[in-house]
């Protein structure tokens, strides 16, 4: 009798055992009991049978989420819901998507998990690269499951993904039991750490994202960035048809340059994965929280229905009537905004941006831009966008060009990226959490200051501790001739007029804008390990991208109470500029006043009179 309880004592539960326990956590402890309600209905009014089992398919996930076609990323998503399905069996993926399996994906995916699990966003971010990776050298396509692209309970077999373990290790560094930190908190959480050691997980060497299906999934998380839980993806429709599609690839591909080169590299490693993520996107899987969320409410489930009713379809919830983005600009657009919160919180951004200044409408010049973008007190975007200039021996520009190249540096690097050709489109901004002023012997700005580039290449380079030269708005003056807007460069100084130095001053990692809002220059000194601004955790080089300004734009963070109290500046400046306009000296010669006036520089000479920075 001793030895029969030793021995089911010593008996391990199996892994469908487990999987149900810790499905069961997750059910009782992740989501409220109506979450659990409607996710069982919806589950339940979508699930295919085979074998007295009960499954979603590739097809029907894709449909439920209404995921465009046009993306061609069901596939995608789908190896990942299997993937994630397993844990933390993570070698017996594919998993057949029953109710436990989807349970424990949905609560990963909307980081529902930490209410049980106390594995951190590392952890997190491991187990989505593994579940998008692939581990066959040729990465043609991906491995397939079934007909139709779906697992089903008689193709799945439980030897995991095929794998690959020949080929260099460009994940040195990342041991794959350290790899296993949400997998490990899995089994103490459920009392059966022990059954650690008998595990024989996949080994992530020669794991990758293929580049194509990254790119599709980017897309997505593009679409998807400014999502709500009770929004229908169906109404972002109209993205995904003409200029707007092309916006979106084309910002996919800015994103997808980050991580690798396409035309040298065919997929996206590990430690690149966990690198770039942290460092300049690392809101990018925000989106998939919302997305997945719509299993958690069920169509058929009406609250305000009473009991003896007839069963009725829920009401839609009403639709936003507020636009994603109010304003149009010829920088930003919505591709690029949830581009921008990738790394920037989108409760922020969506519905809440407002168009300050545009070089195109309000004049490319200093005193404009002061004027519409020095009364926002609250957090402000700056975009620039050009052309890129080469600066190489024999190369002729014309004469504003060749006076603007003249004023840099004698030290110059190469471009930023691998192409580098002149006319190529770059994209730089700057998020500043503290309002505009005048620079007179000190920058403004403060530690969460960004400066970022989206075009051709994402990149995301942060406020550093080395220095506080953040942002600088100088106009050219006698004393100081040049002028213009600057970040991450030490303030302009001011000079006699025979010491005037016709050279700029280049911070380490910096972009300059000349006063005339005519050139720009990017430059990434990382030889000198940064300034302000930190260097980029890619990109581990000197480049320096020189580029004829096209557009400028500054776009206000905030909502109605922002622009309201803007408007009331706006509105006392206008009066302040009449009153001064129309006062009289009293000596009965308006035109005589008014030209002294002007003399003292309180009227005319393009001054509004009432300014108050």
């Amino acid at each position: 009798m001793g030895q029969s309880l030793s021995d089911e004592r010593s008996a391990p539960p199996s892994h469908d055992e487990l999987t149900k326990e810790l499905a069961d956590k997750f059910a009782q402890k992740c989501f409220t009991s109506l979450e659990l309600y409607s996710f069982k209905d919806v589950f339940k009014s979508l699930a295919d049978h085979e074998h007295q089992v009960r499954y979603l398919k590739e097809g029907t996930v894709a449909r439920f989420l209404e995921i465009p076609d046009v993306l061609g990323v069901s596939a995608v998503l789908f190896q990942m819901l299997s993937y994630l399905g397993a844990f933390p069996f993570p070698e017996d993926a594919p998993a057949v998507l029953g109710l436990e399996q989807m349970v424990i994906a949905v609560a990963i995916l909307t980081e529902r998990y930490r209410m049980v699990l106390t594995g951190g966003v590392m952890g997190r971010r491991k187990l989505l690269f593994k579940s998008l990776a692939v581990y066959d050298r040729s990465l043609s396509e991906m491995h397939p499951r079934g007909r139709g692209g779906h697992a089903s309970p008689a193709s799945v077999q439980p030897s995991g993904f095929a794998i690959d373990d020949s080929g260099g290790n460009e994940d040195a560094g990342f041991d794959d039991d350290d790899d296993d930190e949400l997998v490990r908190a899995a089994f103490d959480s459920l009392g059966y750490i022990s059954a650690l050691e008998h595990r024989s997980p996949p080994t992530l060497h020669g794991a990758m994202i293929p580049a194509d299906n990254w790119r599709k999934l980017v897309m997505l998380l593009l679409l998807i960035a400014p999502l709500d839980a009770q929004d229908s993806l169906s109404t972002y429709s109209k993205r995904l048809s003409g200029d707007e599609l092309e916006n979106l690839k084309a910002t996919a591909d800015c994103v997808l340059q980050s991580f690798l080169d396409v035309e040298r590299a065919p997929g996206v490693k590990l430690s690149r994965f966990t690198t770039v993520i942290p460092a300049s996107m690392p809101f990018i899987f925000n989106g998939l929280t919302a997305l997945f969320e719509h299993f958690l409410f069920s169509k058929n489930l009406d609250l305000h229905r009473h009991t003896g009713d007839k069963p009725q379809p829920a009401s839609k919830p009403p639709e936003q009537t507020q636009p994603l983005l109010e304003d149009t600009g010829s920088i930003m657009n919505l591709s690029i905004l949830s581009q921008i919160s990738f790394f920037i919180p989108g409760s922020s951004l969506f519905r809440r941006l407002r168009l300050l200044y545009s070089g195109g409408e309000d004049g490319f010049s200093m005193g404009s831009f002061e004027s519409k973008v020095f009364n926002w007190r609250a957090p402000t975007i700056l975009l620039v966008s050009g052309t890129r200039l080469l600066d190489e021996p024999g190369h002729v520009h014309p004469g504003p060009a060749s006076a603007f190249l003249a004023t840099l540096p004698s030290q110059r690097f190469p471009p930023g990226n691998t192409s580098g050709d002149e006319g190529e489109r770059v994209t730089f901004g700057v998020y500043l959490s503290q309002t505009w002023k005048h620079t007179h012997r000190e920058c403004f700005g403060a530690d969460d200051t960004l400066l970022f580039q989206l075009q051709p290449v994402h990149d995301v380079f942060r406020a550093s501790t080395v220095n506080k030269d953040y942002a600088s708005f100088t106009k050219p003056s006698a004393s100081v001739p040049m002028g213009g807007i600057s970040f991450g460069c030490p303030p302009p100084q001011p000079t006699q007029a025979y010491r005037r130095s016709s050279i700029l001053s280049l911070g380490p990692v910096s972009l300059v804008l000349e006063d005339s809002f005519e050139f720009g220059c990017f430059t990434h000194n990382y030889t000198s390990q940064g300034g302000a601004f930190q260097t980029s955790v890619t990109r581990k080089y000197d480049f320096q991208d020189r580029f004829e300004i096209s557009s400028i734009e500054v776009w206000g963070c905030g909502g109605d109470e922002e622009a309201e109290h803007q408007a009331e500046r706006w509105a006392w400046e206008a009066r302040e500029a009449e009153a001064r306009r129309k006062i009289n000296l009293g000596t009965g010669d308006i035109e005589a006043d008014r030209a002294l006036l002007e003399m003292a520089g309180l009227v005319g000479a393009n001054r509004s009179g009432g300014s108050m920075a």
